[in-house]
């Protein structure tokens, strides 16, 4: 059976991502979605992408990856398409140079060309959304007073509140990283936050949705739980308890 495997927010902590990957038990027909935010405020950017960079040629099974508002931010400051380069440096983009041995101080048009070529060409790859049947997954979220073809860039990748406090109309349920929870959230049938705030000493979290399992590893932890999580989806309705 292929079975969807969806990753929240990393924040540069390489560690726990590799504790959570091998963890995982991956097939190659399965599916593994990474809704990100692989840079800023930890230490190991770098190292993050690295390791999903080796992931991806280890062909495992079938990877995706998703754009965060960090890689927005950090693209733009590059002098790409984004938004709000100017805030990269404040929001975490000083670790994220660090880690690629730069130094904040270099002139602008310095920065793209001093990263690897195949961490730049990552992270001009990444993905906005991804539709597989009735889930969406995207970084942020949506706005609820729109269809999906009008939904902008600036919205998926950034939205906050007007997404997580009112339901859509869209069919489907939004998997969503960027803000942070103590816990995943779950508001069926409308959206699963992901993004349990591993950089903030939380968690990180995996849902698979075919089986609603959720894997998570604690911030300094290389120990991985996993969690039946089927009971939410049981209890809105969406799933039948066999008899």
């Amino acid at each position: 059976m292929e079975r969807l495997f969806i990753v929240g927010d990393i924040h540069a902590c390489p560690h726990e991502l590799e504790a959570l990957l091998h963890a995982l038990p991956l097939q190659p027909h399965d599916q593994l979605i990474f809704l990100g935010d692989y840079i800023d405020r930890g230490p190991g950017a770098r190292e993050v992408i690295d390791l999903l960079l080796a992931l991806k040629a280890d062909e495992v099974c079938r990877v995706r990856f998703l754009k965060g508002n960090h890689e927005d931010m950090f693209l733009d400051f590059l002098g790409y398409a984004g938004h709000y380069g100017d805030a990269f440096l404040y929001n975490g983009g000083n670790a994220t140079l660090h880690s690629y041995g730069l130094s904040p101080a270099l002139p602008s048009e310095a920065y793209a060309a001093s990263l690897p070529p195949e961490h730049l060409r990552f992270l001009l790859d990444l993905e906005t959304l991804v539709v597989c049947s009735d889930l969406l997954c995207v970084h942020a979220g949506v706005n609820p007073r729109k269809p999906l073809e009008e939904q902008t860039a600036e919205e998926l990748l950034w939205i906050r509140q007007e997404f997580i406090f009112h339901p859509h109309s869209l069919p489907y349920t939004v998997v969503f990283g960027h803000t942070p929870q103590r816990t995943v959230l779950y508001d069926l049938p409308y959206k699963v936050g992901i993004d349990t705030g591993l950089v903030y000493g939380g968690k990180l979290t995996c849902l698979e949705w075919t089986e609603k399992m959720v894997y998570q590893v604690a911030k300094g932890s290389r120990k991985v739980t996993i969690t039946d999580a089927s009971s939410r989806w049981y209890a809105a309705g969406l799933l039948h308890r066999p008899l």
